[in-house]
Formats: structure tokens, sequence, C-alpha cells
């Protein structure tokens, strides 16, 4: 089919297309991270320093690196306070939904008027029987259709059979009009 032939030939398409996108958005990302520290953090002449001050330099990034371990730590605890919550609300959940049960519900017959009752309240006067307005149906009828004449087939059958019997299917087809 052609119509398969091109749906291949355009989600192979896309592929391709998305696979450049992706190598573009990470060759991006290079370049901002690049940027980024570039700009944070220069790179340090220490060729001009002492030894004093290479030392005095070490313990501020020592400093520096701290701070951002604390932080780094306190955001962890965080989150691992958090995911923990999240569980025992769902298993709290998964409790309550066990709990409660649903009862098996049963089938209530209920009239017409009972319905209208309770949509309309106590003023409805109307009463509906619908029984009432159902077309009655007499037994006689229904009795006098099932007495059909039942008679030999095998007569019927030697009355219609040959050139005859195809004469008299053809006038009774016709009709006594004509």
């Amino acid at each position: 089919c052609p119509s398969k032939i091109q749906n291949l030939m355009l989600k192979s398409l896309m592929v391709a297309k998305a696979k450049e996108e992706l190598e573009q958005e990470m060759v991006e990302k290079e370049e901002q991270k690049a940027n980024y520290l570039e700009e944070k953090a220069p790179p340090i002449q220490t060729g001009s320093m002492s030894l004093a001050e290479l030392k005095t330099l070490c313990e501020e990034l020592h400093a520096k690196i701290d701070v951002v371990d604390e932080e780094r730590y306190d955001i962890e605890a965080k989150v691992m306070h958090n995911t923990r919550e999240i569980k025992d609300l769902n298993i709290k959940v998964l409790d309550l939904r066990g709990k409660f049960k649903r009862p098996n519900l049963r089938r209530v017959r209920v009239s017409a008027d009972a319905i209208l009752r309770s949509l309309l309240g106590s003023k409805h006067k109307v009463s509906l029987d619908l029984r009432a307005n159902l077309k009655s149906v007499k037994k006689e009828d229904t009795e006098k259709e099932k007495t059909v004449e039942v008679s030999d087939w095998r007569k019927n059958v030697e009355a219609m059979s040959g050139m005859e019997g195809r004469k008299k299917m053809f006038d009774a087809a016709k009709g006594p009009n004509q």
C-alpha cells in the first residue's frame, strides 16, 4: 500500500528531525553551561600569589563549598521528608478504600405515581395509570387466527404438480377480476 510506505517515510523523517534537534539542544546546553561557569567562576590567576594569599583563597573557597553543601543537605532532607509523607498518605488512601466497601444495590420497584410524587412533591394531583392506556387484546381474536385450515399437504402437492398446477397457481395470482 502506498499509504503505509508514505507513513513509514514520514515517521523516519520525523525521527531524523527529532534527532537533529536533540543534538542541537545538547550543544546549546553545553554552551550555556560553559558561559555560566565563565561568568560565575572566572579562572583564578595563582601564579603571582604568595603562599599566604593562596591559603586565604583556599579558606574562602572551602567556606563557600560548606555553605553550598549545607543548602544541598537541607534540600535533600526536605525532599526525603516530602516523599515519605506522600507514601504515608497513599497508604492511608488505600486503607480507606479497602475499609468502606460499597453495598450491593437492589432493584426497587417504584410506581409512576411515586416517581411523580418524588419529582414534583406533594402538590401533584394527576394520577398516572399507565396500564389503563394500554391497548387491550381480546383472546378470541388470537384464537381465531390460530385456527387455520389444516389439510393433507400431499393432496395439495399432487394437485399442483404438472402444467395444470402451474396454471392454477398463475390464475390464483391474477385474481378473480380477470
